[in-house]
């Protein structure tokens, strides 16, 4: 198993949401992070006043899935994801010892 952890920019979430349905991408996890790359954030002016924006706002996606699964996942996200300007977001792949379902005991690939 595997856990594929993809950090993208939030307006493309529904896009690469669709994308990794297609794919047969069972379940999903998201969570709103802030942080930065390269770019290191960007100022913006608001109201006349010019702000530092440190932490970039973005979308982290977790996806747990058997290893076969695990280049469709990525082909899904990047395919859809990738606009070709800075800040397009990161792709990691982790691999997962074990998995239980809560709910009904089950282990590893069956619980996925």
């Amino acid at each position: 198993m595997k856990l594929v952890t993809a950090i993208i920019k939030p307006h493309k979430l529904d896009e690469v949401k669709g994308a990794l349905q297609e794919a047969g991408v069972a379940g999903l996890t998201v969570s709103e992070v802030r942080g930065y790359g390269r770019q290191r954030g960007h100022t913006e002016i608001y109201r006349g006043a010019e702000y530092t924006v440190e932490f970039v706002p973005k979308v982290k996606l977790e996806i747990l899935t058997a290893d076969a699964g695990v280049d469709a996942a990525i082909d899904a996200i990047v395919g859809v994801a990738r606009s070709g300007e800075v800040g397009d977001g990161k792709v990691f792949v982790t691999t997962v010892d074990r998995a239980v379902r809560i709910r009904t005991g089950e282990t590893d690939d069956e619980a996925i």
